[in-house]
């Protein structure tokens, strides 16, 4: 059984096959399906948060990138800010 009740040790990358450990949270939500009370998280670590907020954005899908260890606040803007992306976030 995954996870058995049990907290993970570390956050892993949600990128299809990677192991890394996840920096950060890429927060979203499909504005066809989801209510803009509803957002969905993918943890991202630093060489896949590019790619799975591409894949988002290519998809106009509301988002927002912030270190993993950060619980953001607020509502999901059509991109991502600087203050979104916290400090040190890959461009």
């Amino acid at each position: 059984m995954i996870g058995a009740g049990q907290a993970p040790e570390r956050l892993t990358c949600s990128r299809a096959g990677c192991l890394e450990r996840a920096t950060w949270r890429v927060e979203w939500r499909n504005p066809k399906i989801h209510t803009e009370d509803r957002v969905k998280v993918w943890l991202a670590c630093d060489e896949h948060v590019d790619y799975l907020r591409g894949f988002l954005a290519a998809r106009e899908f509301p988002l927002r990138v912030v270190a993993a260890d950060e619980v953001a606040s607020g509502a999901l803007d059509g991109a991502v800010s600087e203050a979104d992306r916290g400090q040190g976030a890959p461009a």
